[in-house]
């Protein structure tokens, strides 16, 4: 399996998983701001800012990936893998508190 093969697998294609753990955070998230109305627009603002900037992250790492004339998938991949890290870490914060 080639490199960039081998990367789009890894970094892009658990999307199952992506969802779900995406999927939950969302609720967690929703209940939270439901618990604590006072600090919901702070929250929201912090959120909203955080998806931008993943975005913004993939938008970018996509462009240099195909730059450097990675195949399709590496390249959503590559796209995909910000707005990943942060869902996943989201999630672990979560769950902790």
């Amino acid at each position: 399996m080639s490199r960039a093969r081998k990367a789009a697998a890894g970094a892009g294609g658990n999307w199952p998983l992506f969802a779900w753990q995406a999927g939950w955070v969302f609720a967690l998230r929703s209940a939270d701001l439901m618990a604590k109305p006072d600090s919901a627009a702070a929250e929201l603002t912090r959120m909203a800012l955080e998806k931008q900037r993943a975005f913004t992250e993939g938008w970018f790492a996509a462009g240099r990936a195909a730059l450097r004339g990675e195949n399709p998938a590496a390249v959503m991949a590559a796209a995909a893998s910000p707005a990943r890290r942060r869902v996943s870490a989201n999630l672990r914060g979560l769950r902790k508190s």
